[in-house]
């Protein structure tokens, strides 16, 4: 077989590379992108994470404010969740954001958009086994990895057999579960327990840590938890499952909780602790291709593998699994190959956000982690009910805290639970990136009544 010649190919079409590939092909470079599935064009965040996610949430938001519309003196009868419908909604957005994608890749890449499964077959060449089962061998002088992650299935026993669901199985049903298991206690266990509670299932979490959300601060990890308790959630955590079994139409799991035994049985279970580097079909080994201990993809700080010519971008080179950072990385590939820059990973500050309702937003140091790297702090907190705009929406619940540097009177860090969180923690990030003193968010006039005035409360705490 002939190879064909490249001068880029891009494999996967997450963030990072479907932008990189109409900028290379702009750069005059003749590139390639090759996409396994057209149900997966435009990468994970598109088709099974973050926009799915984030629109069953607004459907799972409306339940809960028609549930408790009375509070603002309008009468509504409890709402009635028609999970057909909700999942009927998700599709038809995913599926116009997904068009959108194809329309634009496919008028920057025509015919050279390959849809199949790309292997390495050396570190300038790929097979490639196409959509309609023919084999293509390319060859390029630079390879850009950008295939993703899929969910993390632990080795427990009987869980083969049980059934379960993943982050993705879980958004196609259509049946309420009367009783749904979530195991994990992270972002994305977090977030379907509370949109299922919210639709009127029985939700109960369970958490192999001491504490949920393990990498926040132990007094963010308590408010989170006590308001979806407050909900009706169950948390069973510090809790091992030893065994999983389905009995008719039901799972039964045998947990170590503690020092007690414990047999809790669902009619659903989530799986949801974390999520796994889609490497498995690339067959890097061929390439020389150096991945770490869980197969994600080893970088340095432009994102180049150990192979020249091979670069790794978004959530498979093993760094933060957010879109924005697979959208930073195609700036840095951009940066350093076409614009003649000298952009890295180094140093940048990385927004995060867990679309439960209110939102925990967060951006750099945790108090923990500020006092490990031996910074001398300033600790401010507020309760969200201060705010007065969250009062008027009555949106009360949450916590807003802010690690501060004494020594600089920079803002180290800031943990943001509360209404709009996602969208407050924006202003924080920026006085933060422009290394500004927290007194600008302190004395600076914000609009009244917003929450993000509730900044200036905030730092008024110091």
């Amino acid at each position: 077989m002939n190879p064909e010649y490249y001068d880029d190919i891009i494999i996967g079409s997450g963030k990072a590379g479907k932008t990189l590939a109409p900028a290379l092909v702009a750069n005059g470079r003749k590139t390639a992108l090759v996409e396994r599935s057209l149900t997966m064009i435009g990468g994970g965040c598109i088709n099974i994470a973050c926009i799915p996610t984030k629109t069953m949430v607004a459907s799972a938001e409306v339940a809960n404010t028609v549930r408790h519309s009375a509070a603002y003196g309008v009468k509504a009868n409890a709402p009635i969740v028609d999970l057909a419908a909700v999942i009927g909604r998700k599709r038809s957005v995913v599926h116009s954001m997904r068009e959108m994608n194809l329309h634009n890749l496919e008028t920057a890449l025509g015919h050279e958009l390959i849809v199949g499964v790309g292997r390495f077959m050396s570190p300038k060449t790929i097979e490639v086994t196409t959509a309609l089962d023919t084999t293509r061998l390319l060859t390029a002088e630079r390879f850009f990895i950008n295939t993703g992650t899929r969910p993390l299935i632990p080795s427990l026993p009987g869980l083969t057999e049980a059934a379960f669901l993943t982050s993705e199985s879980i958004m196609e049903l259509e049946q309420l579960p009367e009783h749904l298991i979530v195991l994990g206690s992270g972002y994305i266990g977090l977030e379907f327990a509370q949109m299922f509670q919210r639709f009127g299932s029985r939700v109960t979490v369970i958490g192999h840590n001491e504490q949920i959300l393990s990498n926040q601060d132990l007094d963010i990890a308590i408010a989170v938890q006590t308001l979806l308790e407050r909900e009706g959630i169950e948390f069973l955590l510090k809790t091992n499952v030893l065994r999983i079994d389905r009995v008719d139409n039901a799972i039964v799991l045998q947990l170590q909780v503690g020092d007690r035994s414990l047999s809790l049985q669902g009619s659903h279970l989530l799986v949801a602790i974390g999520r796994a580097p889609t490497t498995d079909s690339l067959n890097l080994g061929a390439a020389g291709v150096a991945t770490d201990a869980h197969g994600f993809i080893v970088v340095n700080e432009r994102l180049e593998t150990n192979i020249p010519g091979i670069w790794a971008l978004g959530d498979i080179n093993g760094g933060l699994q957010y879109t924005h950072v697979s959208l930073d990385d195609y700036r840095i590939v951009k940066a350093n190959l076409i614009d003649g820059g000298n952009r890295s990973t180094c140093d940048r500050l990385v927004p995060s956000c867990l679309f439960i309702d209110p939102e925990l937003a967060h951006v750099g140091l945790t108090e923990t982690e500020a006092q490990q790297q031996g910074y001398a702090i300033r600790v401010a907190k507020l309760d969200a009910s201060a705010i007065p705009r969250a009062k008027t929406l009555g949106q009360t619940d949450g916590l807003l805290k802010a690690i501060v540097d004494t020594e600089t009177s920079r803002i180290l860090g800031c943990s943001l639970l509360c209404h709009e969180a996602g969208e407050v923690i924006s202003t924080v990030q920026m006085v933060m990136q422009a290394q500004m003193p927290y007194t600008v968010l302190r004395d600076g006039v914000l609009t009244h009544p917003t929450m993000t005035e509730g900044l200036n409360m905030l730092f008024s705490k110091l």
